[in-house]
């Protein structure tokens, strides 16, 4: 109930304005790494300095209009850009629906050919993540489009979908980035046991490091880790072929060590003002993920937003309840 009580939240609309307007007074500047480019530049920096690289993330969600598909790419551009002027170890993950994939599907394509193309030229890695089912199909589409011609992209594999198995072998040749899933999939596509999804999470793990190109291991499950280091002993994988993933502001400590200790280690660090339902969605993608940033991120102000939000959750329930009623 917890985890389908932040999806609900991250998918509100008014609620995502509301935050968005008031930026990242609430306390999530502890898992946000900039609201500009300059500013995640400097996170960037900060995280290289102690061996650890990047993936920057645009923030944004409900892109319905070309002129935010726009603002958005131009925005990515800017990034990408920033990264070969400050030469920082980084490389940039988007969301296809953030550049018009709910518009239209060749808009949104040649928005990416022209990310894609200009990242190329500086020897950007472009990472496309995964989002809720209706956009499956099509950014794995767009991904086969892509890599007709150019050789510096990568997906995301989200283990809660029964596909999941058959994905990672069609796309054994690409740079794969595993997750559980963060979003609300009905029965029909997906797990929905959390024993089930972590039990197709470490297969699918297992299966990328012996047979695919590069493994990005994004979790923040000690116990996750721990077996996958033992796996990679005894089954002596080098290490050029695998990285650990975390969030930025999650786990700092054992980002850290994980590094020191000499593993590939990159940190998924989102910027902009528009961070609200990427952060309910990562309590919702795994709600152990309170406890890790509550003493940071929540202070006065998020405890209200959260309650707020919590109202609005539950009248809304209620006023559908009552309308299916009458």
């Amino acid at each position: 109930m917890l985890r389908d009580f932040f999806i609900a939240l991250s998918e509100n609309q008014l609620l995502n304005g509301a935050a968005k307007k008031y930026g990242l007074k609430m306390g999530a500047q502890h898992v946000v790494a900039g609201t500009n480019v300059e500013e995640t530049i400097e996170s960037i920096k900060k995280l290289n300095a102690v061996g650890i690289s990047c993936t920057v993330d645009n923030l944004g969600e409900f892109v319905f209009k070309k002129e935010e598909a726009l603002e958005a790419k131009n925005q990515i551009i800017s990034v990408i850009e920033a990264i070969e002027e400050n030469k920082v170890d980084a490389h940039i993950s988007l969301k296809p629906s953030q550049l018009g994939l709910d518009i239209d599907y060749d808009f949104a394509l040649e928005n990416l050919k022209e990310i894609v193309s200009i990242a190329h030229k500086y020897g950007t890695f472009i990472n496309i993540d995964m989002e809720s089912y209706k956009h499956l199909q099509p950014s794995f589409d767009i991904l086969d489009e892509l890599s007709k011609e150019y050789d510096n992209v990568g997906t995301v594999i989200q283990a809660y979908f029964y596909r999941a198995a058959e994905d990672i072998q069609k796309y054994k040749n690409f740079r794969l980035r595993i997750v559980k899933g963060a979003y609300k999939e009905p029965e029909e596509y997906a797990y929905q046991a959390k024993e089930d999804i972590d039990k197709n999470y470490i297969e699918l793990i297992e299966w990328h490091l012996l047979n695919g190109k590069f493994t990005s291991i994004a979790t923040h499950d000690h116990n996750v880790i721990n077996h996958v280091k033992q796996f990679i002993k005894d089954n002596n994988i080098p290490n050029d072929k695998f990285e650990f993933q975390m969030l930025y502001g999650f786990r700092t400590d054992m980002q850290l060590e994980l590094a020191k200790e000499g593993y590939n280690f990159c940190t998924y660090v989102p910027f902009g003002q528009d961070w609200y339902g990427y952060f309910m969605r990562r309590l919702a993608e795994r709600p152990q993920n309170l406890n890790l940033v509550v003493k940071q991120v929540f202070n006065k102000n998020t405890n209200t937003l959260l309650g707020i939000a919590a109202g609005a959750f539950a009248l809304g329930r209620m006023t559908k309840r009552n309308k299916n009623r009458r």
